[in-house]
């Protein structure tokens, strides 16, 4: 494999490569010679179906036209319809990417377009829709990247020669062993260590959103078996916290190698690991990592879209799945020694079509060991999903007629964004009364991240972003809250409203602001629609807590809940009846299945029925357990 640019090279016409470059799993090839870059006659595709590799062919940046002349050149050769938004130039990679409202009239199937822009400009034109709404993080994601491209450039290289290069252990025998570094039998910091004789790659790095600051948060890397400095990849299969919370601690303690995951991970991990950051200061706590750390963490992102096949490290092959759980939620499938073992590993999953996402992907080449989650897998987890959103109405209705606002605390990607479509649709068809829905500051940047990224997006949804008079985020009802004073004007304003702010488990953030002003209003509801883990301040609510102690001013304050708390059980996991079906419908039959990110009970329940239902071997590991799987 360590000859395989020399290879690809040898296959093509005597000098017509200039440089050939690895972008981690992807193969750049540099040409001089304009008339093979603007018609390669089939050679590349050629290549791609030989090596099975992504291969990519590219101007050398010496070729490009000066960025003020394409500049120039594009504004004339774009149609004005498309509406032309913005040029980024990634000057390293020769690549210039396009931001138009209507990227479709540029991407035509004639082609013409594209092809008139290389010929013109010798560059290699990316077109990307513009999102509807704003997002300064997704702008500030970008900084990161391009303001960094030689960087980016020398570390995608570097990660594509630890790839294709060669085996760095000896290796005697084959084997496969995982270790459970968190999630094991709880919900909160997942983390999983995977093993091979050639690799060392973890699977989710997160902390446990009920715990306070302290060991018990963040999974076990002095488990003696980790040695961040033999870590060659991390895996992020999506953005909340408890998935992703501790990424960027890596990169404290020195890791410089790649995070697997989808673009809209990235970006809205960026945005939780920013907002804990800043919560942890309000606190008056040190943070665990700083924002520099989570700069790291953005700059050796490599993106990967669903469905597509990548290297990772010598013996290892990632493919992700969509996982139906929150934007850009990702099933792993991972092809460990060229088919010695399939591992699923679905993280986070919800099995069924929900207002914003498809259902989570269940057909897999091939698979031996299915990792599964168990958040909801107690016999007594079933949602009636229709009932629940029937209920939510019911709630808002009532409320709003007895002048009250609504509380519903959120986690920052996924709820929040089910329920603004289900609140959006009830006001429309004039089911509840139309009233201002109060979206807080983080959430509102999240719901920009979803409009930026709609082939993440089940299908009525992605084709109502498309038309903008249509996008059910842009309603009016929808108002952004992005300070303590416009959060203090809410809570004092005499309206009925439904305010969506984060935390869902009020352990910190606007929620548990909102909450303080809100409690002692009888008239007002507090609506819990996520999961809350013991010891956090929603779970002692919703289980009947009436009087809260809390410090504010450096003294201790009791706060009595006299609003209405309810539970509406409906949620982005899969719930007992959904996991039991996809581990039925999962194609093919896993040959053993591993039960995790669950309390106990339901992790030992969920195991036990798997396996007396469908006689597939199952196992729920503790903590710091290993299991070899081949």
């Amino acid at each position: 494999m360590g000859d395989i640019l020399k290879e690809i090279v040898e296959k093509l016409p005597s000098k017509i490569i200039y440089e050939e470059k690895f972008e981690a799993a992807k193969i750049v090839l540099y040409t001089k010679d304009k008339d093979f870059f603007l018609d390669n006659k089939g050679k590349i595709r050629e290549l791609v179906k030989e090596f099975k590799k992504r291969i990519e062919l590219r101007p050398d940046p010496s070729m490009c036209l000066s960025q003020e002349d394409t500049e120039i050149a594009l504004k004339k050769i774009i149609p004005k319809e498309a509406g032309l938004q913005e040029l980024i130039f990634d000057a390293p990679r020769s690549v210039v990417i396009i931001h138009a409202d209507k990227p479709g009239l540029i991407i035509s199937k004639s082609g013409d377009v594209i092809k008139n822009i290389k010929e013109k400009t010798q560059w290699v034109p990316v077109v990307k829709r513009v999102p509807p709404i704003r997002s300064k993080l997704i702008e500030s994601v970008r900084s990161v990247l391009y303001e960094n491209a030689d960087y980016r450039k020398k570390f995608l290289a570097k990660t594509g020669h630890r790839v294709y290069d060669g085996w760095l252990r000896t290796k005697k025998h084959e084997w496969v062993r995982l270790t459970f570094l968190g999630a094991g039998r709880q919900v909160g910091r997942s983390c999983l260590y995977l093993q091979t004789p050639e690799s060392r790659v973890i699977m989710d790095c997160g902390i446990d959103p009920g715990q306070d600051d302290g060991p018990e948060s963040y999974p076990f890397l002095d488990a003696p078996e980790f040695n961040i400095s033999e870590l060659d990849a991390v895996i992020l299969s999506h953005s909340h916290l408890d998935h992703s919370g501790l990424v960027p601690y890596l990169f404290k303690y020195g890791y410089r190698g790649p995070v697997y995951c989808t673009a809209p991970t990235r970006d809205v991990s960026a945005l939780l690991q920013l907002d804990m950051i800043k919560i942890q200061r309000s606190e008056g706590k040190d943070g665990i990592y700083t924002s520099e750390d989570v700069k790291n963490f953005v700059l050796h992102c490599v993106a990967v879209p669903w469905d597509t096949v990548t290297d990772i490290t010598p013996d290892v092959r990632l493919t992700f799945y969509n996982s139906g759980h929150i934007l850009g939620s990702s099933v792993t499938h991972l092809n460990i020694g060229n088919g010695l073992h399939n591992l699923v590993y679905t993280a986070d999953m919800k099995y069924g079509k929900t207002n914003v996402l498809a259902p989570t992907h269940y057909q897999f080449p091939r698979v031996e060991t299915l990792i599964v989650e168990s958040t909801y897998g107690g016999r007594s987890n079933v949602m009636a999903e229709k009932d629940a959103n029937e209920m939510t109405a019911k709630l808002i209705k009532e409320t709003f007629e007895r002048g009250g606002k609504v509380l519903m605390p959120v986690l920052g990607s996924g709820r929040a964004q089910e329920v603004m479509i289900i609140v959006e649709k009830l006001m429309s068809e004039g089911k509840i009364p139309i009233a201002p829905v109060y979206v807080d500051g983080m959430l509102w940047d999240i719901t920009a991240i979803h409009t930026a990224y709609p082939e993440y997006l089940n299908r009525d949804i992605r084709d109502r972003i498309f038309h903008k008079e249509n996008n059910p985020f842009l309603s009016e009802i929808f108002k952004r809250i992005g300070s303590n004073k416009e959060r203090k004007e809410v809570i004092m304003k005499d309206e009925a409203c439904l305010i969506l702010a984060t935390s869902g488990m009020l352990t910190g953030g606007p929620s548990v602001e909102y909450l303080k002003g809100l409690a002692e209003g009888a008239k007002n509801s507090l609506v819990f629609s996520c999961y809350q883990p013991k010891g956090s301040l929603g779970h002692r609510i919703r289980e009947g807590d009436k009087e809260i102690s809390f410090r504010e001013n450096n003294k201790m304050q009791v706060l009595n809940i006299k609003m209405e708390v309810h539970k509406i059980e409906i949620t982005n996991h899969s719930d007992r009846r959904q996991l039991m079906n996809y581990i039925k419908r999962c194609k093919p039959q896993p040959r053993k299945v591993i039960v995790q990110h669950g309390e106990v009970s339901r992790c030992l329940d969920l195991a036990s029925s798997i396996h007396k239902q469908y006689r597939i071997e199952t196992t729920v590991p503790k903590n710091l357990e290993t299991i070899r799987l081949r």
